[in-house]
């Protein structure tokens, strides 16, 4: 459990910091009263079915992820919440427009640190830091790609928290700009709540998310290396095995895209091709849900046999649009991500709209020891670290496994940052005892082509567990359809 203020957190419905009555419309925030008012005429059995059936649909569909270490199998469905989380228009516009400023300057670090490196030489991110990074791929340096544009496909996770005096605020918690995932689930999320409450779309008027995979082709698209009128784009995939299979199946028959694995493709003379029952065929833009280290085994892994060989020429030679493009995940390592505001200063000459949660680096020798004295009330992360995994949440840790983990940290102290412990902000959410608040975060979408644009909302992922501020669906938490009101 984690330690809490004297008052709850911020609950996204409730404004009474004290009683969390859900079904209490007085007790809602504005854009909530609707919701709350139809809530507060729902039993509980009614809404223990609707849940029950969204569970065997999300099953017939083949909705699945893969949950590493449990015993009872590998695969399941993601547990979702019919309870949605939404936000008003205004409340979105300011955030859309931090999401736009964030990742534009991401785009520009990119850019820069593969060809001028002006930042480096002008000391605000230390050179080490980049060039010695894991994710740093020096086969990019003074690579040209479309637009400038390295993150094609963002997923920001964005947290509201109660740090200090600021009181649901919110905060960057990652930024995921290798092969972020979860896009998917945030379409059938929506699919799923219109077809089990459409009374509730009548009465609330939801900025609309189905559009989003034509957003996604036509972002990948106007990557074309070439002046194609019809460029072939296509979905690399791991395979079937893979925890998001599910996910890259979905989008390549929503954008109605060819849905490919390495042996799949060839390159021949710098020029990527597809195998097809007709023959080969020309790709021009490969959306690729690859790690780098699997994209071409001629330069990276030579084991691998995910990739085509000859990608990266073909690549070089400006034949192929690889998205999001290689390199890119130096600028979302968790070692990068402390350095971010101060990238959109250098870049845009603004000042951050959304904030990072204060973060101590502990290469940094002062930072180190602050950590180590305070590790019981901190969230420890490895800077390589994804999916919830290689983390330490202290006030949810025993003492020995706060022991254990200093001496991780003291072994390696450049391979973890710390970060407060926030009181994230919590959503109604239909347990098993009934309605009840769980922590949540948000992943928004942002695509970025000759402008960025993003679906309105995105994934809202929940810690099932009560008190957990775990969400991510590997470690076994849930999804809600996140709503845009439209007024």
């Amino acid at each position: 459990m984690m330690v809490m203020e004297r008052k709850l957190p911020f609950d996204e419905m409730a404004l009474d910091d004290l009683e969390r009555d859900f079904k209490n419309s007085t007790l809602a925030r504005p854009h909530y009263k609707q919701f709350s008012q139809w809530l507060s005429q729902q039993g509980d059995q009614y809404l223990s079915a609707r849940r029950e059936e969204a569970d065997l649909m999300f099953r017939r569909v083949g909705i699945t992820f893969a949950v590493y270490g449990e015993s009872g199998g590998t695969e399941r469905t993601i547990p979702f919440d019919i309870v949605p989380r939404i936000f008003p228009a205004s409340e979105w516009g300011r955030l859309e427009t931090g999401l736009r400023q964030r990742v534009t300057a991401l785009n520009m670090f990119l850019h820069d640190v593969y060809h001028e490196q002006h930042i480096l030489k002008a000391g605000v991110i230390p050179k080490e830091q980049v060039i010695n990074n894991a994710q740093f791929r020096p086969e990019m340096v003074g690579v040209d790609v479309p637009m400038n544009i390295y993150a094609h496909i963002a997923g920001i996770d964005i947290v509201r928290a109660t740090h200090g005096e600021n009181t649901g605020e919110f905060f960057v918690l990652e930024d995921n700009l290798r092969v972020p995932s979860g896009v998917s689930y945030m379409l059938e999320n929506r699919k799923m709540m219109m077809r089990l409450f459409p009374e509730l779309f009548a009465q609330h008027r939801v900025a609309p998310v189905a559009h989003y995979p034509d957003l996604l082709l036509d972002t990948l698209r106007q990557a074309a290396p070439n002046m194609h009128a019809n460029p072939t784009v296509v979905v690399l995939t791991p395979g079937m095995y893979n925890s998001a299979y599910f996910e890259h199946a979905f989008l390549a028959q929503q954008m109605g895209v060819e849905l490919v694995e390495g042996k799949d493709l060839f390159v021949q003379k710098d020029v990527v091709y597809m195998r097809t029952t007709q023959g080969a065929k020309r790709v021009d833009v490969i959306y690729r849900r690859v790690d780098d280290d699997f994209l071409d085994p001629e330069v990276f892994r030579s084991d691998s046999a995910l990739g085509a060989a000859g990608l990266l020429r073909a690549y070089k030679a400006g034949n192929v649009a690889i998205c999001n493009a290689i390199g890119t995940g130096v600028a979302d390592d968790k070692s990068i991500y402390p350095y971010v505001p101060d990238m959109i200063r250098f870049y845009l000459d603004e000042e951050p709209l959304i904030s990072n949660v204060p973060t101590y680096m502990c290469r940094k020798p002062d930072d180190l020891k602050y950590v180590l004295d305070n590790m019981a009330d901190l969230v420890v992360k490895e800077v390589h670290g994804a999916g919830g995994y290689g983390m330490l949440v202290g006030p949810a840790s025993t003492k020995a496994e706060v022991a254990e983990f200093k001496e991780k940290v003291k072994a390696h102290p450049e391979g973890y940052i710390a970060q407060p412990t926030l009181a994230l902000s919590t959503c109604p959410t239909y347990v098993d005892s009934g309605i009840a608040p769980r922590h949540i975060d948000l992943r928004p979408f942002v695509l970025s082509g000759k402008e960025v644009r993003m679906a309105p909302g995105g994934l809202t992922r929940v810690a099932l567990k009560e008190g957990s501020l775990v969400v991510n669906s590997s470690q076994g938490g849930g999804t809600k359809d996140t709503w845009v009101l439209e007024h």
